[in-house]
C-alpha cells in the first residue's frame, strides 16, 4: 500500500512540475512572440520622443538611459593645448570635449561655446546643420519642412523644435521598428561612392545607422527657391565620398572643389576640419573586412530569460570586454587591456609629435607673413600645412579610430608629421630671405597660452553663453513642452557639466 502511495505522490509531483514547466515555456513563448511582433509606435512620421518608444521596448530604453552615466567632461583643449593653435579662427579653438553618452547630445550642443550665445532665431555663429547629428527631431523636421528649408538659416532657428537627444527614431522606422536611414545625405553619399541602396544588407545597416552621424561631412552651400519664390541659401550636410572613403580621396574632393572650412587666422591657410569620420576609418580596418558591424561591439546582445535584445547602452567595448572583444580575441581580460594600453601609448606619441609640428608650422607661417613673405613664397607651404593637418585630424577626430583601424591611424599620423616638417623646412628658407633667423615659436604649452595666441576671448564667450542659457534656452524648452514634443521629466538626473565653469 505504501508503495502505491509513494508512486502516486511521486506522479503528482512530476505532473505538477510538468505543468509549471509548461506554463513557464508558454509564458516565455508569449514573451518572445510579443517581442518579435513589432508594434506601431507611430503610424505616420517620425516619433522623436524616446519615452514613447519605451512603452513598447522597455528593455532597450532602460539600457539606453544608462548612457546618462557617461557625464564626465574631458576637456581636450586642456589635455592637448596644441589644439587652439591648430584651430585658430575656428569654433573648436573655443571649446572641445571628448564625446559623452547619447543622453547628453542636446545638452552638449546647447552648452558648447562653439554655438555661441544667440539672442533670437537669426543670430549666432552656426547654421541649422549643426543639429543634424544630435536628435531624432532632425528627421522629423526634415520631413515636416523639407530638406532644403531645414538646412537654411541659423542654428537657433530650431532650438524649440530639436529637443530630444539621440535615440530610437534616429535609427528605427517609427511604424515598423526596422533599422532605417533617416538622414537623406547619407543615402546620397553612399550613392556617390558607388553603393546601390537596394543591395544594402541587414548587417550593413547595423553599421550604416551609425554612419548617419559618425562620418565626415561638410556644409555645401546650395542655392534654392522656396514655394513663395524667395531665393535662399542652404548649408546642406554633404558626404565627400565621390572619390572613395579614404583621407586622400576626400582631400582630392575638397581640393578639386576649392573648398575650405575656414581660413586660419595665424598662418592664413585655407583649412579643412575633419568632423568625425568613424565609419570611413572603420571601413578601412580589419573588423569591417571580417564582416563585423558597429553594433556587434558597441551594442552586444543581452539575454534576459527568454528574451534576447541589443544593449543600447552604447559605449566603448572596453567597458564590457567579456561580451564584446573576448568573443573573438583569445587573451584574458587583463592581457587584452595591457595590449591595448601599450598600443594607445604608441599612437599618442605620434599624435603629439604631429600636433607639435603642425602648431609650430602655423606660428612660423604667421611670422613669415609678418616679415613680408609673398603669396607665391607661401603657396606650397600652406598646401603642405592644409594637407598635413587634414590627415592628422582625419586620423584622430573620430576618437575610436585607432581601435577601428590601427595601421591606417598610424600611417596618417606619420604622413601628417612628414608634411608638417616639410612645411617647416620650407619656412626656414622663407624666413631667412626676409631677415628672420633662429625664430622660435611662442609657448603654447597650456590651454590659456594657446588660446591667447589664437585670439580666443573666453570671458566674453562664457558670458554670452550663460546669458543665452538663462534666457533664450529657457524659452525654447517652454515652447517645446507646450507643443508636446518635450517631456522635462526625461531630463531628470541630467548633470550640467561644462569645461568652462
Amino acid at each position: 500500500m505504501n508503495k502505491y502511495k509513494l508512486l502516486l505522490a511521486g506522479s503528482t509531483v512530476a505532473i505538477a512540475g510538468m505543468l509549471l514547466l509548461t506554463n513557464s515555456i508558454n509564458g516565455k513563448s508569449e514573451e518572445r512572440k510579443a517581442i518579435n511582433t513589432s508594434p506601431v509606435v507611430k503610424e505616420k512620421g517620425v516619433e522623436s520622443r524616446n519615452e514613447e518608444w519605451a512603452k513598447y521596448y522597455p528593455r532597450q530604453y532602460d539600457s539606453w538611459k544608462k548612457t546618462k552615466e557617461s557625464d564626465k567632461i574631458d576637456d581636450q583643449l586642456t589635455k592637448n593645448p596644441q589644439l587652439p593653435v591648430l584651430w585658430a579662427g575656428y569654433g573648436f579653438s573655443k571649446d572641445y570635449n571628448a564625446p559623452r553618452g547619447h543622453f547628453y547630445t542636446i545638452q552638449d550642443i546647447t552648452n558648447t561655446l562653439r554655438t555661441g550665445g544667440p539672442i533670437d532665431a537669426v543670430t549666432g555663429p552656426m547654421p541649422t546643420a549643426c543639429w543634424s547629428c544630435k536628435s531624432p527631431d532632425v528627421p522629423r523636421m526634415i520631413e515636416e519642412v523639407g530638406e532644403l528649408e531645414y538646412f537654411t538659416g541659423k542654428w537657433a532657428k530650431y532650438g524649440q523644435e530639436i529637443v530630444n537627444p539621440i535615440g530610437c527614431g534616429d535609427c528605427h522606422d517609427s511604424k515598423t521598428a526596422n533599422l532605417t536611414l533617416t538622414r537623406p545625405y547619407l543615402k546620397k553619399g553612399l550613392e556617390a561612392s558607388g553603393v546601390k541602396l537596394e543591395d544594402i544588407t541587414h548587417q550593413d545597416m547595423r553599421s550604416l545607422v551609425c554612419a548617419q552621424c559618425h562620418a565626415e561631412y561638410y556644409f555645401k552651400k546650395t542655392e534654392w527657391t522656396d514655394a513663395a519664390g524667395t531665393k535662399k541659401t542652404a548649408a546642406v550636410v554633404t558626404f565627400p565620398w565621390a572619390n572613395g572613403l579614404t583621407a586622400e580621396g576626400m582631400e582630392k574632393y575638397y581640393d578639386d572643389a576649392n573648398f575650405s572650412d575656414w581660413t586660419h587666422t595665424i598662418s592664413k591657410t585655407p583649412m579643412l576640419k575633419a568632423q568625425h569620420p568613424g565609419y570611413e576609418m572603420f571601413k578601412s580596418g580589419i573588423h569591417a573586412q571580417r564582416g563585423v558591424a558597429c553594433a556587434d561591439c558597441h551594442m552586444p546582445y543581452v539575454q534576459e530569460g527568454a528574451v534576447k535584445y541589443s544593449d543600447h547602452h552604447i559605449t566603448s567595448p572596453l567597458d564590457n570586454i567579456a561580451t564584446t572583444c573576448l568573443n573573438c580575441h583569445q587573451e584574458t581580460e587583463a592581457e587584452f587591456k595591457a595590449v591595448v594600453k601599450t598600443k594607445l601609448e604608441r599612437k599618442e606619441q605620434l599624435n603629439k609629435i604631429a600636433m607639435d609640428n603642425l602648431a609650430k608650422a602655423h606660428l612660423e607661417a604667421g611670422k613669415a607673413w609678418e616679415a613680408g613673405a609673398t603669396e607665391e613664397e607661401m603657396k606650397d607651404i600652406l598646401q603642405d600645412i592644409r594637407h598635413g593637418q587634414w590627415k592628422w585630424d582625419y586620423s584622430i577626430a573620430s576618437h575610436g579610430a585607432f581601435y577601428h583601424a590601427p595601421e591606417e591611424t598610424l600611417r596618417l599620423l606619420s604622413v601628417a608629421n612628414e608634411q608638417a616638417q616639410t612645411a617647416r623646412l620650407k619656412l626656414v628658407s622663407v624666413l631667412a630671405r626676409h631677415g628672420v633667423v633662429d625664430y622660435i615659436a611662442p609657448d603654447f604649452s597650456t590651454k590659456e597660452s594657446a588660446q591667447a595666441l589664437a585670439g580666443v576671448d573666453m570671458p566674453k564667450l562664457v558670458a554670452e553663453k550663460e546669458a543665452f542659457k538663462a534666457t533664450l534656452l529657457q524659452e525654447w524648452n517652454k515652447q517645446a513642452v507646450e507643443k508636446g514634443i518635450l517631456n522635462m521629466e526625461t531630463r531628470k538626473g541630467m548633470s550640467d557639466n561644462t569645461s568652462y565653469k
